[in-house]
């Protein structure tokens, strides 16, 4: 059990029947009366997120989420294969659940799959992916020093901004949780 005045970031608990992971929280002790706890929770099986109000002494069961490196095989249209690296074991996940991390991850990639009972809800790439920049504008020759970006789009059609140097074929370093540019190979 855990006391919701024990909230921190990441955090999983099971309440009302879902799980929820504390996006965000504050611990408030106004000048009259009891103090409270400000979360900002995020449905871990739906993706909804809401802001409550919580008493520090109120207990919640502590939810327990299995993170699993597998490598990402095919999609058969409407369904995303992965692997698990140990067992061979191949699983089919949803494209709702997948979406987000297609954006930096290609086929035989490895990624982080979150179980929640044996149930997969998310998948994440790693922190930083290197992918290949199949379309950009040429640079400006000279203009370096204004720090100026440009679009550019990687093998895995998600769109960026990266620096004027940038040209196709270039293999950059990207951020996958922030989405940004980080440095070319």
């Amino acid at each position: 059990m855990i006391s919701a005045g024990d909230f921190r970031k990441g955090l999983t608990f099971e309440m009302d029947g879902d799980v929820y992971q504390v996006i965000d929280f504050q611990h408030v002790k106004p000048g009259k009366g009891a103090a409270f706890v400000r979360a900002k929770i995020k449905s871990v099986m739906h993706g909804t997120t809401k802001e409550l109000t919580f008493n520090p002494s109120d207990r919640y069961e502590k939810a327990v989420i299995e993170e699993r490196e597998m490598q990402y095989l095919y999609n058969d249209g409407t369904l995303y294969y992965f692997m698990d690296n140990e067992s061979y074991e191949q699983i089919p996940i949803e494209e709702s659940i997948v979406k987000e991390a297609l954006n930096f991850i290609r086929e035989n990639d490895n990624a982080y799959i979150h179980f929640y009972q044996n149930k997969p809800f998310d998948v994440s790439p790693p922190n930083f992916v290197e992918l290949a920049v199949t379309e950009t504008e040429p640079g400006i020759k000279g203009d370096t020093a204004s720090g100026a970006t440009k679009s550019a789009t990687v093998e895995t059609g998600f769109s960026l901004q990266v620096p004027l140097f940038v040209e196709m074929g270039d293999i950059i370093r990207i951020d996958a949780r922030s989405g940004e540019y980080m440095s070319r190979k």
